[in-house]
């Protein structure tokens, strides 16, 4: 019922940037939030930025990323992206889209969703 796509990933070198996008649809009744994450081989997955849409647009970002990251959206278009500046090697990932939301067939139940990932690999 709902799908979430992350696009934009790609090989970049390091000091570079890049914009990861990421498409909900669906049954998308009503959107409390979309953040991003990252998975690198071996570790955990990590909360890099979350933006609130209810209530306004709040967000809210993990130290490693702050200052360089930015996130963003587009309502409309139930859209989120990720603007990522002066990329280093060790934030090679899987990066991860994930909304909280409420489909029409359960209007008062939010639910997490998750995206398939990007890859994002910086080296030179």
């Amino acid at each position: 019922q709902v799908r979430l796509v992350e696009s934009g990933g790609d090989l970049v070198q390091p000091g570079g940037s890049l914009r990861l996008s990421c498409a909900a649809s669906g049954s998308i009744f009503r959107i409390n939030s979309m953040g991003w994450y990252r998975q690198a081989p071996g570790k955990q997955r990590e909360w890099l930025s979350t933006i609130t849409i209810t209530g306004g647009d709040s967000t809210n970002y993990a130290d490693s990323v702050k200052d360089r990251f930015t996130i963003s959206r587009d309502n409309a278009k139930n859209m989120v992206y990720l603007q990522m500046n002066s990329l280093k090697p060790e934030n090679t990932a899987v990066y991860y889209c994930n909304a909280v939301l409420a489909t029409y067939q359960a209007i008062r139940n939010m639910r997490t969703y998750w995206g398939q990932g990007t890859q994002v690999t910086v080296s030179s």
